[in-house]
């Protein structure tokens, strides 16, 4: 890890986004006091994470990547031992039931898709003021990870903070407030998602009659060829439309489309840039 700084607001579902190796993970197990980076402060709830640790741990509901669970106890079991812990009703059979989830089985006769929703259901059932997840519907079907969203958003709702890992930028875009883009330890941007969608990025597709211009007729600053088509070109532009769209228009132009870059080509470019 190197200089990361960022701060989430109350009620804010905040994406983490990255490839895998990115350094998610690892800032993850940071915050959760699990490993402890060599500089540096971390605050939850306005209190030292380290100072405050195990206090923390009864405010936050944490899902790791991979959910470690005893192989002989049932579901139930596990509710029952996490809700020795806490002085507060808990909502472990609701959630189950929204995630379709059978708690009398035991884990090792669980799915692993089966075994996640049993982590989500001990990182929700206390209603906790904090959620940090990673990677929490990796191994969920597209069905059940609708219901993970409701379920995240319904927690945001209610003044819980989110903070969420994810190489899945769907998922991230459905969900998130705000993301910071991670690449080999380092933020390289944090912005809102709705930021992210307005940057001036775009796929223009265009072909001409005749005899094609040359490609160095077309690049200019914020111009990339990324294709060369049998009567024209597909080209990438970053900032002004306008002054490629004025440049091309000196050439016969037979037809042209235009695409707003997705939120995948804003990431990419971050990635390129970075």
């Amino acid at each position: 890890m190197d200089g990361i700084s960022f701060m989430i607001e109350k009620g804010e579902i905040f994406g983490f986004l990255g490839p895998n190796g990115a350094g998610k993970t690892t800032a993850i197990r940071c915050i959760m006091d699990f490993l402890r980076p060599d500089a540096g402060q971390i605050r939850i709830l306005k209190k030292d994470s380290r100072l405050h640790t195990v206090e923390l741990k009864s405010d936050i509901g944490y899902l790791p990547g991979e959910v470690r669970l005893y192989e002989n106890w049932t579901g139930q079991e596990h509710v029952d031992f996490s809700s020795s812990f806490y002085k507060r009703p808990d909502r472990a059979k609701y959630i189950a039931d929204r995630l379709t989830l059978d708690l009398s089985k035991k884990t090792k006769d669980l799915s692993s898709g089966n075994k996640q929703k049993l982590g989500i259901v001990l990182a929700l059932m206390f209603e906790p003021q904090v959620l940090i997840w990673d990677e929490p519907t990796l191994t969920l079907d597209p069905l059940l990870q609708q219901e993970v969203y409701a379920l995240l958003k319904e927690a945001s709702n209610n003044g819980a903070t989110v903070l969420m890992s994810s190489h899945n930028l769907a998922e991230v875009e459905r969900v998130c407030n705000r993301v910071a883009i991670i690449k080999q330890g380092k933020i390289i941007a944090i912005d809102e998602i709705k930021n992210l969608r307005k940057k001036n990025m775009y796929t223009i597709t265009v072909h001409f009659f005749g005899i094609l211009p040359e490609k160095d007729e077309l690049i200019s600053d914020g111009v990339k060829i990324i294709d060369e088509l049998e009567r024209g070109y597909v080209v990438k532009v970053s900032g002004d439309i306008n002054r490629f769209l004025k440049n091309v228009s000196r050439f016969q132009v037979e037809d042209i489309n235009i695409e707003k870059a997705s939120l995948e080509d804003v990431f990419l470019e971050f990635y390129k840039e970075n």
